[in-house]
């Protein structure tokens, strides 16, 4: 790990449940749903194993400040574009490749197919492993892989779960938001 080892953590609640929030001196490192006790004992034992430090629970952390208040923006309505310090420490290869091109290339209330954002990194044929990069995407929301669907206009999958991957859409306009 290119920093100075200490990786700060947070939970905070959120319109699509507790999100585990964690950054490094580079920036933030991961973006957990569902972030109860089980998936939150998960997430810091993989960060553990990841970058090799303890990760230390700190809600109350300057690094972790501007991630929690962009995203209470983003889901409060007032923010459609992240401007955040990442760290990409936690994904590689084409995975990162793919990553950043959905970063940069995938505006609020838009949406790219999985064949699309292949193209976009010159790898066309490679929709599938678009698909597994979404699915490993340790920064959801933030680098937001629920704006990629499938070209017949299916929603895809979603490691948080398809319902929150609707609660986004509907959030950024491009889904109605759901009558219950």
């Amino acid at each position: 790990m290119n920093n100075d080892g200490v990786v700060e953590w947070a939970v905070v609640d959120s319109d699509i449940g507790p999100l585990l929030l964690a950054a490094t001196e580079a920036g933030l490192v991961t973006v957990v749903f569902h972030a109860g006790p089980a998936v939150r004992h998960r997430a810091l034992d993989r960060l553990r194993t990841r970058l090799g430090a303890e990760p230390v629970e700190s809600p109350g952390s300057a690094r972790l400040a501007e991630p929690i208040r962009q995203l209470a923006a983003y889901f409060a309505g007032t923010l459609r574009e992240f401007s955040l310090d990442l760290d990409w420490s936690l994904t590689s290869g084409f995975n990162r490749q793919v990553l950043r091109a959905l970063a940069t290339g995938v505006p609020y209330g838009a949406v790219a197919g999985y064949g699309d954002l292949a193209d976009r990194v010159g790898q066309p044929g490679a929709a599938q492993a678009v698909g597994a990069a979404m699915g490993s995407n340790p920064l959801p929301v933030v680098v937001p892989c629920h704006r990629v669907v499938e070209s017949d206009g299916g929603l895809g999958g979603f490691g948080g779960g398809l319902e929150t991957k609707r609660q986004l859409l509907a959030l950024e306009g491009v889904l109605p938001q759901p009558l219950f």
